[in-house]
């Protein structure tokens, strides 16, 4: 039998935080291993549990979820927790700065529970997550905030069929649109994704969108 997935739900809104967690806890491959109501439980609660994931608020009180995010993901942290931050459309610049933290993806707040569910499941298996509905107009708007202008164009090792596959990452397409666009199979779209991913030495298809921004590769 499988390994359920181990999430920690943490939301200061008791409503929204009980919902989660009844949504995650009723999938046989997800388990919520832990609740809080602030950023700073988060953390010590991350460290003392080890979940795989947490899911986490951003305007919360003690600690808010931005340096929550930073203290368990972000650069320099010896065992990293994947975060999967969620959001309402006027945050959309605590959403980026939570990214800059270490962030893995993050959804919207009112997202229907199996893009939830879906997200988690994403997230937990080393995948990044933007919501596509809102991934133009947030990262165009704050990628500048994430990681400067550096002056050596890295992207020119890529091939044009990368480049093009990159384009398309931060069109906010999945790789099932990516591969219907270019009439080729997923797995050849995975294998583009990740020779991207190594090229730029980047993280995850986060990274890849704020570079390509960055960049002007897009606009």
């Amino acid at each position: 039998m499988t390994v359920p997935i181990r999430v920690l739900v943490c939301d200061d809104q008791a409503l929204i935080r009980t919902g989660f967690a009844t949504i995650i806890d009723g999938q046989p491959d997800l388990e919520v291993v832990g609740e809080c109501g602030d950023g700073r439980t988060a953390v010590d609660l991350a460290h003392r549990l080890r979940p795989d994931i947490v899911v986490m608020d951003v305007r919360m009180p003690v600690l808010d979820g931005i340096e929550a995010t930073r203290l368990l993901a972000g650069a320099g942290v010896e065992h990293p927790v994947k975060v999967l931050v969620v959001t309402t459309f006027n945050l959309d610049e605590y959403v980026y700065e939570a990214l800059r933290a270490g962030a893995s993806g993050f959804l919207l707040k009112d997202a229907p529970p199996a893009q939830l569910l879906h997200g988690i499941r994403i997230v937990a298996a080393g995948a990044a997550l933007l919501a596509p509905e809102v991934t133009r107009q947030l990262v165009g708007r704050y990628a500048s905030r994430i990681r400067p202008a550096e002056a050596a164009p890295e992207h020119a090792a890529l091939t044009p069929r990368e480049l093009e596959v990159l384009r398309l990452i931060a069109d906010g397409r999945s790789n099932s649109e990516i591969a219907a666009t270019l009439v080729i199979s997923q797995e050849t779209v995975k294998t583009y994704v990740s020779r991207i991913l190594t090229k730029l030495d980047l993280r995850d298809r986060v990274q890849a969108v704020v570079y390509a921004y960055r960049r002007g590769l897009v606009t």
